[in-house]
């Protein structure tokens, strides 16, 4: 068979650098289209989504923008990506995500980006910008935090049936406790012993307020100021994951909640040892 000559060899050339062409846009769009619906999981995931919610928004994503063999597998602490077909480019991508506290601002966030991107406000470009903007979200400022766990606190002793003096002694605990959190247990301490040194302040502080008269009902004060310590979100979440057939996760989620809760109690049970060994027993 013979080549083609002159103009025709010309158009031939042109012909296969323009095909060249357009699948290497496609494979970059399509690796763009991937690497936006996984960070879009990544801040999900980091900031207390359920395992269903991230694989949906992955889905969602990626069938919007013409990514018809995405695939995520989503775990509590890593997603693993992967896409590829006869017309399709082959993708693949592993990333960690590490165990990281809850922000449903920006878990909200990125679910009304999702339902606006399906409008078709956003190109995948502006999509990504604006996942790298929620992810960027600043966190409550440090005080804001501090007064927010005093007043839950405060608020579930009320609950839990305390009166305005064990209110205001739960307050104070709520209040030392998240200085506590956010100064000594996040920057320096392990997960296990932190949570265990909470526990031991929050009932170091009630007891002492209850001795000096600050405060009635010492059973009450101590419940209400450990629940900033509580992993409510965690342990429902992992309920869900269980419900929704993710037993992985929902098994991994679970175990960590049980074990703040039992480092809490490991903590309320040594300051009780503790304040029994020094005072000879605490008059309830």
């Amino acid at each position: 068979m013979q080549k083609p000559r002159g103009r025709d060899a010309g158009k031939h050339e042109a012909s296969k650098k323009n095909g060249h062409d357009f699948r290497e846009e496609k494979e970059n769009r399509e690796k763009e289209v991937m690497e936006t619906a996984l960070l879009a999981g990544h801040i999900l995931l980091e900031n207390g989504a359920e395992i269903s919610r991230v694989e949906e928004t992955f889905d969602r994503i990626c069938r919007h923008y013409g990514v018809e063999s995405g695939n995520a597998f989503v775990l509590s602490n890593g997603i693993f990506i992967t896409a590829g077909s006869e017309r399709e480019g082959y993708f693949a991508k592993v990333q960690h995500i590490p165990v990281s506290g809850t922000h449903l601002n920006r878990v909200a966030a990125v679910n009304q980006l999702s339902r606006e991107m399906e409008e078709g406000r956003y190109t995948i470009g502006q999509l990504k910008q604006a996942l790298e903007s929620i992810k960027a979200m600043p966190e409550k400022k440090k005080s804001t935090r501090i007064l927010a766990s005093g007043v839950g606190s405060a608020a579930f002793c009320c609950l839990f049936g305390g009166d305005a003096w064990d209110m205001a002694a739960a307050l104070f605990a709520g209040l030392i406790l998240y200085g506590y959190v956010l100064f000594i247990s996040g920057p320096h301490l392990s997960r296990i012993v932190g949570n265990i040194g909470g526990g031991a302040l929050v009932t170091f502080l009630c007891t002492f307020c209850y001795l000096f008269g600050f405060g009635h009902h010492l059973n009450f004060m101590i419940i209400g100021s450990i629940m900033p310590l509580v992993p409510g979100v965690a342990f429902t979440n992992g309920i869900r994951d269980i419900a929704d057939g993710d037993y992985i996760s929902g098994s991994v989620r679970m175990l960590d909640a049980l074990l703040v809760f039992f480092c809490i109690a490991i903590g309320v049970g040594m300051a009780f040892s503790l304040l029994k060994g020094l005072m000879g027993g605490i008059p309830l």
